[in-house]
């Protein structure tokens, strides 16, 4: 691995954890309003950032390929979407929104559960960052090393307002603020290292690329309609959290046709 793939993997894990230093600055919880808008924002980036970074290079590989050329995407977009619903089905987590945990019954606590349920979506984006830089890795014509760090980049920027809307509810359920942060740093360490092996995988099994972009793309969709949009939208009504989707969407979209 070159020293660009590995800032570039990093970067999002450094976006996560920058956030949740302002557990250290901010004296009050975060406003609901605001809280909204963040997560208005996340699920606007990550929406833009399924199209443009992963599913259409996906489709622009496979018509290279020859045969079907809409088969890999929409194959790897389904598997995507059943490999979080498994894993959400499965793993003990509790939104910050929520009173009932969801997933296996278990002995958990509240924080652990908080922070599983975070990192349950931080997976997608260390996926998709990693089948970026695979498809750079492998000189494969529809990914450049621009591209692929304009999508480090972009889940950076959302990655800081979620550090702070993970570290802060924590401090609130009786963490200290270092160990606050530590939580919230922590629940990022799976980009990283999903990233990594993602890189792996591709690196043994290129044609898989196609696949393994539209994986994580339908991965990141589900995530967005399964959790930050909901969570969005919860108590009193407001058009902020679609104010934050479509700043989110533009800012990604912009990033990646600019710099891909």
């Amino acid at each position: 691995m070159d020293q660009n793939t590995l800032i570039g993997i990093l970067i999002p894990f450094a976006g996560t954890a920058l956030g949740s230093a302002m557990v250290f600055f901010m004296k009050k919880e975060m406003s609901g309003q605001l809280q909204k808008l963040l997560l208005g924002f996340a699920s606007g980036v990550m929406m833009a950032a399924s199209v443009w970074s992963l599913l259409i290079p996906a489709i622009e590989m496979a018509e290279e390929k020859g045969g079907i050329s809409w088969m890999p995407p929409a194959v790897g977009f389904l598997l995507g979407m059943g490999f979080l619903l498994i894993l959400d089905t499965v793993t003990p987590h509790l939104h910050f929104t929520d009173d009932k945990p969801e997933g296996m019954p278990s002995h958990l606590k509240k924080t652990t559960m908080l922070v599983l349920a975070v990192t349950l979506h931080n997976i997608p984006e260390g996926m998709a960052v990693g089948v970026t830089f695979a498809g750079v890795l492998s000189e494969n014509a529809s990914m450049t090393l621009a591209g692929a760090f304009a999508l480090s980049v972009g889940i950076a920027i959302q990655n800081f307002p979620e550090g702070a809307i993970i570290s802060m509810p924590l401090q609130s359920q009786g963490l200290s603020k270092p160990r606050a942060f530590a939580y919230g740093a922590l629940s990022g360490i799976v980009e990283p290292a999903a990233a990594l092996v993602t890189i792996l995988l591709t690196s043994f099994v290129v044609p898989l690329l196609p696949y393994l972009l539209s994986f994580a793309a339908g991965a990141m969709i589900y995530v967005v309609v399964e959790e930050l949009i909901p969570e969005a939208q919860t108590g009193e009504h407001s058009n902020i959290s679609t104010i934050g989707v479509a700043v989110g969407f533009v800012l990604m979209m912009i990033l990646d046709v600019a710099l891909g």
